[in-house]
């Protein structure tokens, strides 16, 4: 294994390696809809398994990581007229953050990478981050995976215009990953309604009919493998640019 899950050490051996470490990542996901033939962590589990073989290409490239359990709650408040789906406010959500990394920075952690899963993340993570930096001075890098991915999910998906949940792309990853929690006789296209072209707050349930977006009729799992092999590549190159900086 070629970086460290800190879950299953010692306080003893903790202290031993988490002041080397380069990065400590933690991976977020979420517990929501994701239309009728995907299940409700399918963001966690793209968490958990992808920000693994990130760790391990991280390791790879020659940085020390590691590598934190996934938080498997979002912030999912559009997603909650689909059932099952469990949200964290906002203010709670970047609470638990911040305690993270404020644990971390105590403990002399050098560097927090939050490898985040879920769109509705990202904005209270980037106010988390900024106080994490601010108030416990460690330095702190939200890494949305699927924007370091896009151009991979292009070029091999060449997914439908309105990608980007429970489409193509994420049901190529699960299929992939946990391909025995696909309900591949449920897999159908959506109906979208048109959205306003200004933003406001939308429940998921007001412009699609069975939550999901995209075509996931056009499911690949083994082109999955390669978009996370090449995504993973990218972003751990950019750790170990950030880890050799001074400035950064």
């Amino acid at each position: 294994m070629s970086y460290i899950y800190l879950g299953n050490l010692s306080w003893v051996e903790a202290r031993e390696v988490i002041r080397g470490l380069d990065f400590v990542i933690l991976p977020t996901g979420s517990f929501e809809q994701h239309g009728p033939h995907l299940p409700l962590l399918t963001d966690s589990i793209r968490a958990e398994e992808i920000s693994r073989r990130l760790a391990e290409k991280a390791g790879e490239v020659g940085l020390n990581v590691g590598l934190l359990p996934t938080l498997k709650y979002g912030v999912s408040e559009h997603h909650m007229n689909f059932p099952g789906t469990i949200t964290i406010r906002p203010e709670i959500y970047i609470g638990f953050i911040e305690d993270i990394g404020a644990s971390l920075a105590r403990h002399g952690v050098r560097r927090l990478a939050i490898v985040n899963f879920h769109g509705g993340n990202n904005s209270p993570l980037q106010v988390a981050s900024s106080i994490i930096r601010s108030r416990h001075g460690l330095r702190t890098y939200i890494i949305p995976w699927t924007r370091y991915a896009r151009e991979y999910i292009v070029e091999y998906l060449k997914p439908h215009e309105s990608w980007g949940h429970a489409c193509e792309h994420e049901t190529s990853m699960i299929m992939a990953l946990a391909p025995d929690l696909v309900k591949r006789d449920k897999i159908a296209r959506p109906n979208l309604a048109k959205r306003p072209e200004i933003d406001t707050f939308l429940y998921f349930n007001e412009f699609t009919d069975t939550g999901g977006l995209g075509d996931p009729l056009r499911a690949d799992p083994e082109k999955a493998k390669i978009i996370i092999d090449k995504a993973n590549e990218k972003i751990a190159k950019l750790m170990l640019e950030i880890a050799r900086s001074d400035r950064w």
